[in-house]
């Protein structure tokens, strides 16, 4: 069921556009909505990578997982190769 919400997500803007265009078939897009998307594209994409390379781990760095320890919940980390 999840999947099918997302994919309903995924469509809806595809099928905004498809509708906007068989209401309005002679009228184009105006310059400033293009270029407003361009820019909103960009911006994702860019912001996208931005988190990434913030989050990921150090070079050579291997992920240890949470783990329980005596009763409470050690968080999980990156360790250093010895």
């Amino acid at each position: 069921m999840p999947y099918l919400v997302e994919t309903l997500l995924f469509l809806l803007p595809f099928a905004a556009y498809g509708l906007w265009r068989r209401m309005n078939p002679r009228t184009e897009p105006s310059t400033i909505l293009l270029i407003l998307a361009a820019v909103g594209a960009a911006l994702t994409i860019g912001g996208g990578l931005w988190y990434g390379e913030l989050r990921s781990l150090p070079p050579g760095a291997t992920y240890v997982p949470a783990q329980l320890e005596g009763g409470h919940i050690e968080p999980g980390h990156a360790e250093r190769p010895r």
